[in-house]
Order: structure tokens, then C-alpha cells, then sequence
């Protein structure tokens, strides 16, 4: 075995894919850290309101996840500690007891004002044209709809 790598350069860090986008998620993730203090939301909560900001509906809990990307055992504790902070309700759907609908609470609607900013203060802060930022977001989308549909090996 030759741990330098040479036998394998392809398994040089330097060559991965995986190693830049792990990086950035989470040079990301520490940015949105800074930008969410204060308002008491962690990242992921963030990225759950902001899928009820764009609903004129509940949404179930499965219809988060799929959008999410999330299985329900971590979406569950995420909508739990928003319904404590008072952001958001959970009720029983009405018409399927089986379903939960997620809605936003009357301060949820009003946080969405107070983190109006994030996108451009995030997008200030990456060093890249909005037009670059559009285009790395639909390559990454891609990325993702293409591994989720691959066929194991």
C-alpha cells in the first residue's frame, strides 16, 4: 500500500469532486450561521421556512421533506423546535388524520421580513457575479437530480 497516493492518483484529495463541494457547504453553512444570529433560526430551520414563505397553503410534512430533501426524522425535531419558538403549527389534516400540515404562525409570516436580506448579504460575501451564483445553482441542482436518479452500483 503507498500512502502518497501514487499508486491511485486518482484518489489524490486535490482531483475530487466531493472534497470542494463538502468545503463549500460548509463555508456556507458558517456564513449563514452569521447572518441568521439573532433572529434564533439555525440553517436548516431557515431552509424550512423559507419552503412555508413560498406556500399559500399548509404543507404536509412529507411535502417539506420531499422538497427538503429530508427524511422525517429529521425534519420532525426541526418542525418541533419552530413550533416552541412559535414560528410555526402543526395540526392533524383534517381530512387524513394520518397527515400533518405544517403553517406558519402569525410571527412565522412576520420573520420572513427580518430575513429578507440573507440571499444578497450571502451573495455579497461569495465573491461572484449573481449571474455565476444563478448558473453554479442550476449546475449543482443537476448534480443532485442526477446522482438522486443513478442506479446503485
Amino acid at each position: 500500500m503507498n500512502v502518497s497516493g501514487r499508486t491511485y492518483p486518482q484518489l489524490a484529495l486535490d482531483l475530487q469532486l466531493c472534497f470542494p463541494l463538502y468545503a463549500a457547504t460548509r463555508a456556507v453553512t458558517k456564513r449563514y450561521v452569521t447572518l441568521l444570529k439573532g433572529t434564533g433560526l439555525t440553517y436548516p430551520q431557515y431552509l424550512v421556512m423559507l419552503v412555508l414563505w413560498e406556500s399559500d397553503e399548509p404543507l404536509s410534512v412529507t411535502s417539506l421533506g420531499q422538497r427538503l430533501r429530508l427524511d422525517s426524522g429529521t425534519l420532525t425535531p426541526l418542525l418541533k423546535r419552530l413550533e416552541t419558538a412559535g414560528l410555526v403549527r402543526r395540526d392533524r389534516d383534517p381530512g387524513d388524520e394520518r397527515r400533518v400540515l405544517v403553517s406558519l404562525t402569525e410571527e412565522g409570516v412576520a420573520m420572513e421580513e427580518q430575513v429578507s436580506g440573507v440571499p444578497q448579504q450571502l451573495g455579497a460575501s461569495m465573491g461572484i457575479t449573481r449571474d455565476e451564483a444563478l448558473a453554479l445553482r442550476d449546475q449543482l441542482t443537476e448534480l443532485v437530480d442526477h446522482l438522486d436518479t443513478a442506479e446503485s452500483p
